[in-house]
């Protein structure tokens, strides 16, 4: 009878694994043809496109973000050698530095994250492992917080010591890594040094010395991972591709002592030196990935949680106040909204600047006016003259000299009137009675009218000064626009950036490599070589991003020329630490894109 019963596990897990091989060996089969025609003579003009796209590629990148060059003389760089097979080496020298100098960015970030981290309080770390690490941390914690307190009654003393230890052993995967890499970019810049004057007399001898030296670099570097990987036990992943920690490809045994290398031979070594750095950024994009700090949603999760409820509320309200509920509420206030809008601008803006206008173009319009009112005041004051002049002759009975005030003349009539009251009723009649008073009307009428005209005055000197009030609201809210729009230009505190912070994040760049150019001379002394190179390689980083940050506030103060020379004679392995240090100083000291922000002199 034949057996109905379902295959075995085993026979299972057999037929996936010849399976597997099956797909293994005809895709390294492939791979291998493809190497095979890619790397012929035959493909030599596609090898020259590729050539032509790497540069093309590089050109744009060294335009998109620049980086601290090869320590290679100027003259090297002449024409003749960009038109031999010398160049492409250059391009790969190149990639190899701006590689090195994004990992070791990316890992300094979250270095930088984990060593603020592990200087806060055993509080501050126990918070951190149970609400900046996601929900599902959160739930875990809760679930070994309550476990430990009913067991142990110690367990934020536990947390505590958890997150110390997930802390610090993030702190010593990514410091020994980055010493890796640091040592690795100074044995690569100090060869790269020492061939420059090489460069200059025969340079496709000294590119493709360079290239077996790479070779030895990579093989270094691989031992000193594998200790990183094998010391804090780093989890493995290996797959049918590449392997974790990295095995860098080894240069085949070639003609390195003859005069020179042929062009298959050295396109042999750009490719493996390209497989390796391909090697090289997956296995620290695997270990940064893995050691990285949590991203911002993952340590905000909580404050985007209640802030996506709380949309969802105000969501609600708005859905119900909205016509699509059959409610007219939206609309009126979007309706009272606009039309206040519309009074506060004509109020505070259109009519203050009309007044203001016509206050500054129609000056003549309104000196002609006041000459007006001048001269009926002149009028009213010529008719009171005559009048206590006649007066006063009568009285008097002699005439008056032509020079008599007004007021002497209005004393007069002040004593005549004083006289005529004893007797109101008769003097009205037939007495100068009738004429005081009449005299009196008019210098009532001409102190009124000189009043009225200083009072013109006045308010026409404070038309303006009335406009500018009425406007004053409408010029504070454009003020307070104006802060929050320079404050929303200025937020970057990037070193790239503008404003101030960025101006201090340059500065204290500056004493960055101040201080790892003075620790690399103390090993030095000290004769620790490990430690001296991995802190050249870190003070060349550190230039690398002085370097990027100053650029472009360099150029447009018009002395980039000179800090440029400065900064890559910092980077020179050769001068002595001394002049480097003097070179620090006057960088801090006398280049405007690093000076203090004028606010803080």
């Amino acid at each position: 009878m034949e057996d109905l019963s379902p295959p075995s596990p085993t026979a299972a897990e057999n037929h996936s694994a010849d399976f597997k091989t099956l797909f293994s060996f005809y895709s390294n089969y492939v791979r291998s043809r493809a190497l095979t025609f890619l790397t012929s003579p035959a493909s030599n003009f596609l090898g020259k496109v590729t050539n032509l796209y790497r540069q093309a590629s590089r050109a744009r990148s060294r335009r998109r973000r620049p980086r601290l060059p090869l320590p290679f003389p100027t003259k090297a760089f002449d024409s003749t050698l960009v038109k031999t097979e010398a160049s492409s080496v250059i391009i790969v020298l190149e990639d190899i530095l701006e590689q090195i100098y994004s990992n070791l960015h990316s890992i300094q970030k979250n270095l930088h994250f984990w060593q603020s981290r592990a200087e806060e309080t055993n509080a501050r770390k126990a918070y951190f492992m149970l609400f900046e690490r996601g929900p599902r941390a959160l739930c875990d914690g809760t679930i070994r917080l309550i476990r430990e307190s009913v067991t142990e009654g110690s367990s934020m003393q536990h947390i505590s010591h958890s997150a110390s230890a997930h802390i610090s052993d993030r702190i010593a995967v990514l410091s020994s890594l980055q010493c890796c890499l640091a040592t690795f970019l100074a044995q690569f810049y100090v060869e790269a040094d020492q061939l420059g004057e090489q460069l200059i007399n025969d340079p496709d001898k000294a590119l493709v010395s360079l290239l077996v030296k790479i070779n030895a670099l990579f093989s270094k570097l691989e031992a000193s991972i594998s200790q990183i990987h094998t010391k804090h036990q780093i989890d493995s992943l290996i797959d049918e591709t590449y392997s974790f920690p990295p095995l860098f490809e080894k240069l085949a045994e070639v003609n390195q002592e003859g005069p020179l290398w042929t062009d298959f031979e050295i396109k042999n070594a750009i490719d493996l030196v390209y497989q390796n750095l391909h090697k090289l950024e997956s296995y620290i994009s695997f270990t940064v990935q893995k050691h990285k700090k949590p991203r911002k949603v993952t340590r905000y999760w909580i404050h985007y949680a209640c802030g996506a409820v709380g949309l969802s509320v105000c969501s609600m309200w708005l859905l119900k106040h909205s016509s699509l509920m059959g409610s007219s509420d939206i609309n009126n206030w979007i309706r009272e909204a606009k039309d206040s809008t519309v009074s506060f601008f004509n109020d505070h803006v259109e009519q203050p600047l009309l007044s203001i206008r016509d206050e500054l173009f129609e000056t003549f319009r309104k000196r002609h006016k006041g000459m007006m009112d001048l001269e009926e005041v002149h009028l009213t004051s010529s008719s009171l003259h005559r009048m206590l002049l006649a007066f006063s002759e009568q009285i008097k009975g002699n005439k008056l000299p032509e020079n008599a005030s007004d007021q002497e003349m209005l004393e007069i009539v002040m004593a005549r009137y004083e006289t005529e009251l004893m007797h109101p009723i008769q003097n009205l009649l037939n007495g100068e009675l009738a004429r005081a008073l009449l005299i009196q009307v008019q210098k009532l009428k001409l102190d009124i009218e000189t009043a009225m005209l200083e009072l013109n005055q006045i308010l026409r000197a404070n038309e303006i000064n009335f406009a500018i009030l009425a406007a004053l609201p409408a010029f504070f809210l454009s003020l307070l626009l104006l802060m929050l729009v320079r404050a929303w230009y200025t937020q970057d505190t990037r070193a790239e950036g503008r404003g101030r912070v960025s101006r201090i994040q340059r500065r204290l760049l500056v004493v960055e490599v101040e201080k790892r150019i003075m620790m690399y001379q103390s090993f030095l002394d000290q004769g620790l070589e490990n430690d001296a190179q991995c802190m050249l390689g870190l003070m060349l980083y550190s230039l690398d991003r002085l370097y990027r940050a100053v650029e472009r506030h360099a150029k447009a103060s018009g002395e980039w020329q000179c800090l440029k020379e400065d900064i890559l004679d910092l980077g020179k392995p050769g001068l002595q630490t001394g002049y480097k240090l003097a070179v620090t100083s006057r960088i801090g000291r006398m280049y405007e894109c690093l000076l203090p922000s004028l606010k803080r002199q």
